[in-house]
């Protein structure tokens, strides 16, 4: 991954992002020495956020099964039956 100056991004900004979607590798902007942010192209950002939501979905079904809170066949059919109707 490279690294860019916050100052580089400030006065090349549209050089960044053509490299950027070319390449499709996140850049680390850092300020002060620090890291300060990642530019990533869109489609990198939203596949990312599709796997979190995926990922928080499996949480949340594995904390239903922890806690008991499950259905059975017959009980599922029922509850699609209402939110398909």
């Amino acid at each position: 991954m490279r690294t860019e100056l916050v100052t580089t991004l400030k006065r090349q900004a549209t050089r960044l992002i053509a490299e950027l979607q070319a390449e499709r590798a996140p850049i680390l902007i850092t300020e002060h020495g620090r890291a300060a942010a990642y530019l990533v192209d869109v489609e990198t950002f939203d596949a990312q956020q599709d796997r979190i939501r995926i990922l928080e979905g499996i949480a949340r079904g594995e904390r239903a099964v922890q806690e008991g809170r499950t259905l059975d066949h017959a009980q599922a059919q029922q509850r699609l039956k209402r939110w398909l109707a």
